[in-house]
């Protein structure tokens, strides 16, 4: 019943087999003498010499199991799905990211030397794929392929990007992390969920794990306090591991993923170095699940764990949003796309001549802050109608005249925005939509920067998601600019106070100045 439930809400193939055995519990030893828990999942004839995949996981081996191992073992493999150190009977203590380095070649140490295990394929989504790259330049030869899925080499260093502190969903994955193991946590889940955003808004926000699920969270505290270049982060970001790894990759991401600007990094990196990698971005969100994985895992690892090669495609497959289909490309970021500006413009306009000069005003107020609508995030995320949000105060739009032909967008996208506040600390937020015949704005991808300085005029330079997206005749191209998304973003309290600690928030008044002088657009990869 399980594995027709699975089949049917992921859509995947029929498998080969459904009857599927579990040993549970094998004790993995680590070098200081912990030991952790796996299970191992197999059909019930046939299974020993199966390829292998690899799966560690922070999320218990039960649900996950499910979810994961047990699709993978209908359908040609054997898995060994483990519990990382510190959770769900795993020996040691959790500290996230810090110790799979060590205790994944430990594993595999582990693994190549079991009677029943050969080929090897590391396989695994969010965390379960940045502990691939965390062993990716020492692998041992038995393994064939690597198949991460919407993650990356460097993982919590996307939330401390130098353009603004992600706070949303950190604290959410923190406090997943910090009561997952608590009696009946997935029945008290919706009533979490509902703590968890309540306690978004306390202050100071040091102490908003408390309020959260009453207990301090050193992940949480980490995240509020050190930034990217601290000490506290050395041996997390394994990026420089990914131009020796020694196999095959293929990395699966989405369009509003969390980690997509990083995942994007690391496949560039494979390209550039000329090792063989694969691409596939869909129109997804970080928990959106679908069968794309275990199709890939099917088609492209089982494959080069018997030594062959997989069906032939292009090294880059995307889905075009708004064309809302499959197209191949054989690069990342895809040849014959020319970056053409769109300038800001008085009365709401936009478009790609020269605009006199002119200025639009809004008030920001952190004790109202803007919301995020849709976008990247971990849950309410991807494409959402921007009708309420563009109706507020605090949110300037400007846009085009409907389009006499189909425009193109695929690839880096960004803004220059030259922009003042009253205050010398705000947040600029800048969100591109496709507007539909009917009038409703749909978000295609966006980005925030915190800025110093702010009350004199300056550009600010708004790194966005990339994207795939073509906007059909008759619709329109929108750009939103605003002081925050909130919570996904924290709140500006725009008074140069640390994040952590503030306790004063401050309302701003925000121009963003457009012209010959001062001219604010957007940057677009058009065909």
């Amino acid at each position: 019943m399980i594995s027709r439930l699975i089949e049917r809400r992921l859509k995947l193939s029929q498998p080969l087999t459904r009857n599927v055995v579990v040993q549970r519990n094998l004790r993995v030893p680590m070098p200081d003498g912990v030991e952790l828990l796996a299970d191992r999942w197999l059909p019930r004839s046939g299974g020993d010499g199966l390829p292998t995949a690899l799966v560690r996981s922070p999320y218990g081996r039960g649900m996950f199991g499910q979810l994961i191992a047990r699709p993978l073992a209908e359908r040609g493999y054997q898995v060994l799905i483990q519990s990382v150190r510190g959770g769900f009977g795993s020996g040691g203590t959790f500290d996230p990211m810090r110790q799979e380095r060590e205790d994944g070649l430990a594993t595999l140490d582990w693994l190549v030397r079991q009677p029943w295990s050969d080929a090897i394929v590391l396989y695994g989504l969010s965390y379960l794929g940045h502990v691939q790259w965390a062993v990716a330049d020492q692998l041992p030869p038995q393994v064939k392929a690597m198949i991460p899925v919407v993650t990356e080499s460097a993982l919590t260093l996307e939330f401390l990007r130098p353009d603004g502190l992600s706070l949303e969903t950190p604290f959410e994955w923190g406090v997943l992390v910090g009561t997952q193991q608590r009696p009946l946590a997935m029945l008290r889940k919706p009533f979490q969920d509902r703590k968890t955003a309540r306690a978004l808004h306390t202050l100071p926000l040091r102490d908003a794990d408390i309020a959260a699920f009453g207990e301090r969270s050193a992940y949480i505290q980490d995240i509020l306090t050190h930034d990217a270049g601290s000490p506290r982060w050395e041996g997390l970001d394994h990026s420089h591991r990914v131009a020796d790894v020694p196999v095959p990759v293929s990395s699966i991401g989405g369009w509003y993923d969390i980690f997509l600007p990083g995942q994007l990094r690391d496949f560039q990196v494979l390209q550039d170095k000329g090792l063989p990698a694969r691409l596939t971005i869909g129109p997804w969100t970080h928990a959106e699940f679908n069968s794309t994985p275990i199709d890939e895992a099917v088609e492209f690892g089982l494959a080069h764990a018997r030594g062959e090669q997989p069906p032939g495609r292009a090294p880059v497959r995307l889905y075009v949003m708004g064309e809302n289909a499959w197209r191949d490309f054989s690069s990342w970021p895809p040849a014959g796309y020319q970056p053409q500006r769109f300038h800001l413009g008085p009365n709401g306009t936009l478009g790609t001549e020269p605009v006199e000069s002119s200025v639009g005003t809004y008030r920001y107020d952190p004790a109202d802050p803007t919301p995020a609508a849709g976008g990247v995030r971990l849950e309410k995320g991807g494409r959402v109608d921007n009708t309420a949000l563009e109706a507020r105060q605090d949110v300037l739009t400007c846009t085009t005249p409907a389009l006499a032909a189909e425009v193109e967008v695929v690839g880096e996208v960004s803004a220059e925005i030259w922009f003042s506040s009253s205050l010398p600390h705000a947040d600029v937020f800048v969100r591109l939509c496709d507007v539909d015949p009917d009038g409703k704005s749909w978000n295609v991808c966006d980005g925030l920067v915190s800025l110093t300085g702010a009350d004199q005029p300056q550009c600010a330079t708004v790194r966005l998601w990339p994207t795939a997206h073509r906007f059909r005749r008759g619709h329109r191209i929108r750009v939103q600019v605003s002081s925050g998304a909130f919570p996904r973003y924290a709140r500006n309290p725009g008074t140069g106070e640390p994040r952590a600690t503030a306790t004063t928030l401050l309302a701003a008044d925000q121009t963003v100045h457009c012209g010959p002088d001062r001219p604010s657009a957007i940057i677009l990869p058009l065909r």
